[in-house]
């Protein structure tokens, strides 16, 4: 049984249990309509208390049953929430740890709520693209007021009931319990078993002094932060109609609101991304009860901006790491810029000061190898080259204790070639962090050849420890994500060629919506990195090919930011990006030389060639088993390039696209002569898949 019933004198006691957060699927909801039941036709029971088993009171709906036919069998949710609200006996919610989404709106139907402090109290639904929909936009406004309520469902953030408690005139909380919630819950259902009529949220009123004025100015906020995402004006609209309307007529409306959301792309897109960041952290072939090494300890070699930042996640996790450089003043100015970032988040008040101490005290440094041997796992952030990867691995493996698990923090080498520079290939793992480090939420977890399933079981449990979406590679050169980058970038290439500037490619890439185009992201990661990568492929690639024009901007030592002229110019420090005449200057010669006549390129041409290139290339890696899931890709895509949120990743926004179209425009592209013909051959699992109607999902 996913939901108890047990009596505890005259109270009847229904407890939701459907770990891990009492999720209101179809045998939960079912189970607590026949506990209503029966607690009615008991003569000797005067009221009932509903409340939550284990850390939640509820999360909402069962994301397991999302999509299936038991998500909206009866009793759905509107219909459990009537049947609470229309008991002859007094309904009281006992609130405690999570009451978020359907839980929230379920307590809203009874006709008491009280709670434990602390609660995480929430109306989330506006994360995946949805409105509340089981009365949360009409029964919240009325219990917290118009204000507060709005501020809650257009956020989706949690609020602590206790804060939710101290809004003047607020009826969501008729009493926080200090101790024991059950028993303050029981006795508080006994003081009011005896009076009618019984409280119902819908009756009461939701007044705002300036309606229209103030849904006005909600509406132009709203529209001006979640410009590329309709659920939160559609929030807004819902709120208007508890004021306005009727409450029957608000609760039609908000149905028939959430319903059209729920087909709409930006909708289906944050809830794929919400079920594909849950799913990254699932390996098929190792087990969740996989034993785990303990990890009390993290090394770090390098103290540069990679090393500072990886050590900074470890520090905020509470982990003690000991940080090694080559030379003392390496070492003082990485300490330093530790020092520095914790210290601007304590001005910012984002960093209580004794826990910016607690920070820095479990850091250590050391000048020696000796020193760090002890570690329980250690992370190389060193230069991106296979030889000094070489002399750093020998050397862990001469000191690291047996058992230590030995990373590296490559961009794109080859793990199983670094695995073999040790004695103990199975202890070694990629752990590739994105810059900054401490900020950039997607580790790539690079599983090698002989890498053992106990590793993978505690690096990806470390991940999450340290908050980061981890998502697992296998080996090849780049991996997920730089490998597909790498095509991008080669057509972003071609596209100057053609006749575009770099602005113009970077206006429909941003208009997209990607957070930077491809030539503002090359000058703010360093253009250096990039042709550094090139001159490589050169050499093992010959008949692979590039635009020059990337090179020919760094033989004018135009690195980007950090030098001041890029594929922009740049004011002393300022971040602005100003179109460059010298640059176009030297595309347009560039193009002379190769007897290109530019032609106008439309912005839709743009997108599509660098976005088709992503899915493309996710498609091989996908058929190769670099990645396990197309969801995977996305979530790279999506936590570590800033591709656009309410497009859900390139592999689902082709889905979107459909895949026949996609392949239909791939075609077109490689009869393009300026093009790479070879590259826009659709990969095999995609033309499949377009062939057969199906999706990457």
């Amino acid at each position: 049984m996913t939901a108890h019933y047990e009596v505890r004198g005259d109270v009847a006691v229904i407890t939701l249990d459907n770990p891990p957060v009492n999720g209101l699927g179809y045998a939960t909801r079912a189970a607590l309509a026949a506990g209503v039941n029966r607690a009615e036709d008991d003569p000797a029971i005067r009221a009932i208390v509903v409340t939550g088993a284990g850390k939640a009171f509820s999360g909402g709906a069962d994301i397991k049953e999302f999509g299936s036919p038991k998500a909206t069998s009866e009793p759905n949710l509107l219909s459990l929430i009537a049947q609470l609200e229309a008991c002859s006996k007094p309904t009281v919610a006992a609130v405690h740890t999570v009451c978020m989404g359907g839980g929230l709106e379920l307590a809203l139907g009874c006709h008491y709520r009280v709670a434990a402090p602390g609660a995480a109290v929430a109306l989330p639904e506006v994360k995946i693209g949805l409105v509340p929909g089981a009365g949360g936009t009409q029964r919240l406004p009325r219990v917290i007021g118009v204000e507060p309520a709005l501020n809650m469902i257009v956020s989706g953030d949690p609020v602590k009931s206790e804060l939710l408690a101290q809004i003047p005139g607020q009826k969501l909380f008729q009493k926080i319990v200090e101790g024991d919630l059950l028993d303050g819950a029981v006795a508080f259902a006994r003081e009011v078993a005896d009076v009618r009529p019984l409280p119902r949220v819908r009756d009461l009123p939701a007044r705002h002094p300036e309606a229209d004025g103030y849904f006005q100015f909600a509406r132009n906020t709203v529209k001006a932060v979640a410009k590329n995402f309709p659920a939160p004006a559609k929030c807004v609209d819902c709120v208007e109609q508890a004021v306005k309307s009727k409450f029957e007529a608000g609760m039609t409306f908000e149905l028939s609101t959430f319903m059209s959301l729920m087909f709409t792309p930006e909708s289906r897109a944050l809830r794929h991304a919400f079920f594909a960041e849950r799913a990254t952290s699932k390996i098929a072939d190792v087990p969740e009860d996989t034993p785990k090494r303990a990890i009390n300890q993290v090394a770090v070699i390098g103290a540069g901006t990679m090393g500072g930042g990886i050590s900074m996640n470890f520090l905020n996790a509470g982990i003690p790491v000991v940080i090694l450089e080559m030379k003392q003043e390496a070492l003082d100015r990485g300490i330093a810029t530790i020092r520095k970032n914790y210290e601007a988040q304590v001005k910012k008040g984002k960093l209580k000061p004794e826990k910016y101490e607690e920070r820095m005290a479990l850091l250590t440094s050391t000048l020696s190898y000796a020193e760090i041997g002890g570690a329980d796992l250690v992370i190389e952030a060193v230069f991106e080259d296979l030889d000094v990867k070489k002399v750093v691995f020998e050397q862990l493996d001469a000191v690291m204790k047996p058992g230590a698990i030995l990373a590296s923090n490559t961009s794109t080498l080859d793990v199983n070639r670094i695995a073999s520079f040790t004695k103990r290939p199975q202890d070694v793992v990629g752990l590739h962090f994105f810059s900054p480090a401490n900020v950039m939420k997607l580790l790539e977890v690079v599983r090698g050849a002989a890498t053992a399933k106990d590793v993978m079981a505690t690096v990806m449990a470390l991940g999450k420890k340290i908050r980061k979406t981890c998502v697992v590679s296998g080996v090849c050169d780049g991996f997920i994500g730089n490998r597909m980058i790498e095509q991008y970038s080669r057509q972003a290439g071609f596209l100057l060629e053609e006749g575009c500037t770099p602005a113009q490619v970077d206006r429909a890439a941003e208009k997209f919506g990607f957070a930077m185009g491809p030539f503002r992201m090359g000058d703010l990661a360093g253009n250096d990195i990039g042709w550094y990568i090139r001159k490589r492929r050169y050499q093992e690639k010959p008949d692979l090919r590039y635009s020059r024009t990337a090179d020919l901007l760094c033989e004018l030592g135009r690195f980007g930011q950090k030098t001041g002229a890029g594929w922009y110019d740049y004011q002393p420090g300022q971040r602005n990006a100003i179109p460059s005449k010298l640059v176009e200057d030297m595309i347009a010669k560039h193009r002379a030389d190769l007897g290109i006549t530019p032609r106008k390129i439309s912005d839709e041409e743009i997108v599509q060639r660098l976005v088709y290139s992503l899915v493309n290339e996710g498609a091989k890696i996908l058929e190769e088993g670099i990645a396990s899931k197309a969801s995977d890709i996305d979530m790279v895509y999506l936590t570590g390039y800033g591709f656009p949120l309410h497009r859900g990743g390139p592999m689902c926004y082709a889905d979107t696209q459909g895949l026949f179209n996609v392949v239909q425009a791939m075609r077109r592209f490689a009869k393009n002569p300026l093009d790479d013909a070879e590259f826009w051959q659709p990969a095999p699992l995609l033309a499949k898949l377009a062939a057969e109607g199906k999706s990457f999902s």
